[in-house]
């Protein structure tokens, strides 16, 4: 696959190839903190030949958390954490970009960094996002009403983007990019604002392009965005011709920042359960709709790409590279097997994706590699 394995300028960083790896959430963080268990997981998927690894959603507040074990980056512990980790990515030879998180709407007023935190679940509005499962809060009925953002918290949380951010570049990541929050405020069927941060398209895309501008003074030209305009995850999701104009105006807004790429999330009907008899998802080829409205930002495909159809996309000049999530968890080595023509054969463990078992090794660093 000649064009799967070329290598690519993105900002001021070279990968070595075209086949990155998605942020995942794995949660076997210790207490926040990077550990021993992260360090050999995102090893073995740089050492598997990866060009650009995403990191797992790292929390740039206490506050912003879902999981209760998913790490964060608002402490020198937690940049001490992953200084060892991007350490052990770089001496493979790849590129590692940290995804900085705020969980927004997305959280439960329960959770035990929620309560730390001592903070409401903040929200572009005091919308509750439908369904919702919290294994770790007994009884939990799913997402509850969180609490709108006045204008003094909204700025506040660009700054902990900003902090996060530098704190990102002191643990050595190549790029950073901002997740969760960000898509809410551009969606409209969870940002129902009347000020400067809500109504129209460009206004909804005020709070994401200020992020952006923020991880940019810090960043300078090696920051990202992903976006999935299709909707359906996390219960967002809008009609067709408003998906256009919303994020057809932020990404001709990006293409001005120039950003190192842009991710497109495509539509993933498991990532849009039903509710209440209604998916919230508008399935569209997102490439073809919106590679027009990108000029100079290289553009990234995600979402059940297979390495055929990989390498056609990039070969065509349609996409400059693709993003692979589960084969990846799943096959540790997953470049230098298709790069070998080796078979994607290893049985995901589902129950492990998400939970640790008893051992947090397993369904984490037990993947078998193949031999070459």
């Amino acid at each position: 696959m000649p064009s799967l394995f070329t290598p690519l300028e993105l900002g001021s960083n070279t990968i070595p190839n075209r086949l990155g790896m998605s942020p995942m959430t794995r949660n076997r963080s210790s207490a926040t903190v990077p550990n021993e268990l992260m360090r050999q997981y995102y090893e073995q998927r740089a050492r598997g030949g990866a060009g650009l690894i995403i990191s797992e959603g790292t929390l740039i507040t206490r506050q912003g958390s879902e999981w209760p074990d998913a790490p964060g980056m608002w402490n020198q512990a937690q940049v001490a954490g992953w200084r060892r980790i991007t350490d052990s990515v770089h001496a493979h030879g790849s590129k590692i970009y940290s995804q900085l998180a705020h969980g927004g709407r997305c959280l439960h007023p329960e959770a035990p960094e929620q309560v730390a935190s001592g903070e409401p679940v903040w929200a572009p509005s005091a919308i509750a996002a439908r369904g919702g499962k919290f294994r770790f809060i007994q009884g939990s009925p799913g997402y509850a009403t969180p609490t709108e953002l006045d204008d003094a918290n909204i700025n506040a949380i660009i700054a902990q983007f900003r902090e996060a951010a530098i704190n990102a570049k002191e643990a050595g990541f190549d790029g950073t990019r901002a997740g969760y929050l960000v898509n809410q405020f551009l969606d409209s069927s969870a940002n129902q604002r009347t000020d400067k941060w809500g109504g129209s398209p460009e206004n909804r895309a005020r709070f994401p392009l200020e992020v952006l501008k923020a991880l940019k003074e810090v960043f300078g030209p090696n920051v990202a965005l992903k976006l999935g305009p299709s909707g359906g995850h996390n219960d967002v999701g809008m009609p067709l011709q408003e998906t256009i104009d919303t994020y057809g105006y932020l990404l001709r807004e990006v293409s001005k920042l120039g950003l190192a790429y842009v991710t497109l999330l495509r539509y993933r009907s498991t990532h849009d359960p039903e509710i209440d008899g209604k998916k919230r998802g508008t399935p569209h080829d997102v490439v073809e709709t919106f590679r027009p409205f990108l000029d100079g930002v290289p553009l990234f495909i995600s979402g059940g790409v297979r390495p055929t159809e990989a390498e056609e996309l990039i070969q065509s000049g349609k996409v400059a590279g693709v993003l692979m999530g589960i084969p990846w968890l799943t096959h540790p080595d997953l470049a230098r097997r298709i790069r070998a023509g080796k078979a994607l054969d290893n049985v995901p463990d589902v129950a492990t994706f998400y939970n640790p078992a008893a051992d947090p090794a397993a369904g984490y660093l037990d993947y078998e590699e193949a031999v070459y």
